[in-house]
């Protein structure tokens, strides 16, 4: 697998047509995501003192966070309404080489911070509701 760009990491958001849009979250610095498992023990006697776990079993959910720079995009008027809604919405994150991973998710937390001599910034977290698509 060859090296990527994180710069190509993008988190996009969807428009809430069908069929859905995705239009790029402007102004990102930083995309981070974390594939999250939960293990289900089936250890036993049998087990000869070696923990055991179930195959397939226990619940499975996809994090996302990121940070940039506030552009008063479009993309970011629709997550600020989402999360002021706590609606869930579609989103997709691309990588470099093709690979996308779409689902949806909820906003759960939403920052803004600015300094005097600074640009306005931003940190976003999502949490995954239902199945997230790899292709």
């Amino acid at each position: 697998m060859a090296a990527e760009k994180g710069s190509a990491f993008l988190l996009k958001v969807g428009n809430g047509a069908v069929p859905v849009a995705y239009s790029t979250m402007a102004g990102l610095r930083t995309t981070q995501l974390s594939i999250n498992g939960e293990a289900v023990a089936i250890t036993s006697k049998d087990s000869g003192g070696w923990r055991e776990l179930l195959s397939g079993a226990g619940v499975r959910s996809v994090s996302v966070a990121a940070a940039g720079i506030f552009t008063g995009s479009a993309a970011e008027t629709r997550i600020k309404g989402s999360a002021l809604a706590g609606t869930i919405d579609d989103y997709r994150l691309s990588f470099e080489s093709g690979e996308t991973m779409t689902g949806r998710f909820l906003v759960t937390r939403l920052d803004y911070a600015g300094d005097v001599g600074g640009e306005r910034s931003y940190t976003l977290a999502l949490e995954s509701s239902g199945a997230v698509v790899s292709a």
